[in-house]
């Protein structure tokens, strides 16, 4: 009998490169959302616009939508009746304003156009869809940030603070049990 130490790495690399389930994932992004309904905020233009196209290039069954929060019930209704919900969340939506804090001070409308859009609608859109991706036991939420959370970006401190709830919110609730 040969020492183990002699044929134990053809054992291995025979399993690596063969019997390894792994091998058989396709982790392109054809592979993660072919035939997924996925719902993209804010697809009206720009990152939003873009990751709708991509998507749907890769065989993604894309819904997109802009801002209304009037209509966020009824889409939701809508989504279940006519695809059983969505695979995959991407809260692209976003209002941003430019304006020095000392140009703010007579602002707070800025704020809370910030958060209503930014915040609380993908919050309210998202904690509407999670019921069915829990029952179905699948599903994806992407929350399109700022690199302004990390960096603080100056001028920006409606949109930035807006993002960052939103960040906050997601560190929280992946850490549920």
């Amino acid at each position: 009998m040969p020492r183990r130490e002699d044929y134990a790495y053809r054992l291995w690399d025979y399993r690596e490169r063969h019997l390894d389930p792994e091998l058989f994932i396709d982790r392109s992004l054809a592979g993660a959302v072919k035939n997924k309904v996925v719902l993209v905020t804010g697809a009206s233009s720009g990152i939003g616009k873009a990751t709708a196209l991509k998507i749907a290039a890769a065989g993604g069954k894309v819904i997109v939508v802009a801002r209304g929060d009037e209509l966020l019930d009824a889409l939701v209704r809508q989504l279940v009746a006519e695809h059983g919900g969505v695979d995959i969340l991407a809260n692209n939506a976003g209002r941003s304003i430019r304006r020095a804090i000392e140009n703010s001070f007579e602002r707070f409308h800025d704020f809370q156009r910030c958060m209503q859009l930014n915040y609380f609608g993908a919050l309210r859109l998202t904690l509407s869809l999670l019921p069915g991706m829990v029952k179905r036991h699948s599903g994806h939420v992407i929350n399109v940030s700022s690199i302004g959370v990390l960096t603080n970006a100056s001028r920006f401190s409606a949109y930035v603070a807006s993002k960052a709830a939103m960040d906050a919110f997601a560190r929280c609730a992946v850490s549920t049990s």
